[in-house]
C-alpha cells in the first residue's frame, strides 16, 4: 500500500466548484526515497523503508550515516518502514511523490496527538462535576471508585486522572480534496492530527474506498 511521509503545516479554507467553503488540513508530502528494502531470505519479512526530509550529517549518528551512504541516497531526518502488499514492489533509491494519489479519494491519516499533560477526571475522561454549592468539597474530583466491604479495592482499568493525549492517532476515510504537485502538498478535508509540522503518515484508505 503506497503510503507518504509527510508534515502538517496547519488548516485553511478553500472553495469547492459550487461556491461551498471546505475546511482543509495542508500537509506537505515527500518526496521521500527508498533507503532499504528487507525480504524474507535477507530480513525474514517483506518490507520498505523510506526517507523523508533532508536534514545536516552532524544532526544523524554515524550508524545512520553509514545506512545512508549504502543506500546511495541522501541523508534523512526521518524513517519509516512498512510492510509490503502483495505484489507491491519498489527500488533502492526510487522517489515517491504527491503525484501517486488521486484527487477524490479517501485517505488514512496517522500522525501522534497533541500533548496536553496531566489532566482531572472531567478534561479526561468526561466525567461530571460535584455539586458546586458553598459547603461541598467535591467540585471536579473524582467520584467514589469501589465499595468499602466488597470489593474493597479498585478494579484495574478505571478511568481517572493521568496522562492525556499524545497519542498514536489514525483517521480514517478523509478526503483527498486537491493535490498541488510542484510544492509536494496534500489537501485533506477536516482536521488531522498534531499540531503544526508534526509528522504524518498518509495512505489510501483501508476501508470505504470507492
Amino acid at each position: 500500500m503506497k503510503t507518504l511521509l509527510g508534515k502538517k503545516v496547519g488548516m485553511t479554507q478553500i472553495f469547492g466548484d459550487t461556491g461551498e467553503v471546505i475546511p482543509v488540513t495542508v500537509i506537505e508530502a515527500g518526496p521521500q526515497v527508498v533507503t532499504q528494502i528487507k525480504t524474507k531470505d535477507t530480513d525474514g519479512y517483506d518490507a520498505v523503508q523510506f526517507g523523508f526530509e533532508d536534514t545536516k550529517p552532524h544532526r544523524i549518528t554515524k550508524p545512520m550515516k553509514g545506512h545512508f551512504d549504502k543506500a546511495g541516497v541522501e541523508i534523512k531526518k526521518y524513517v519509516a518502514e512498512f510492510r509490503l502488499d502483495e505484489g507491491e514492489s519498489y527500488e533502492l533509491g526510487q522517489i515517491m511523490t504527491v503525484s501517486e494519489f488521486e484527487e477524490g479519494k479517501k485517505l488514512d491519516i496517522t500522525g501522534v496527538s497533541k500533548g496536553k499533560g496531566t489532566q482531572g477526571n472531567i478534561k479526561r475522561n468526561g466525567h461530571h462535576r460535584g455539586p458546586m454549592g458553598h459547603g461541598t468539597k467535591h467540585k471536579r474530583l473524582a467520584g467514589a471508585l469501589a465499595g468499602a466491604s466488597y470489593p474493597g479495592r479498585v478494579f484495574k482499568g478505571n478511568d481517572g486522572p493521568g496522562r492525556m493525549g499524545r497519542d498514536t492517532v489514525t483517521v480514517q476515510n478523509v478526503l483527498l480534496v486537491k493535490v498541488i504537485e510542484d510544492r509536494n502538498l496534500l489537501l485533506v478535508k477536516g482536521a488531522v492530527p498534531g499540531g503544526k509540522g508534526s509528522l504524518v503518515k498518509v495512505h489510501y484508505a483501508v476501508k470505504g474506498q470507492k
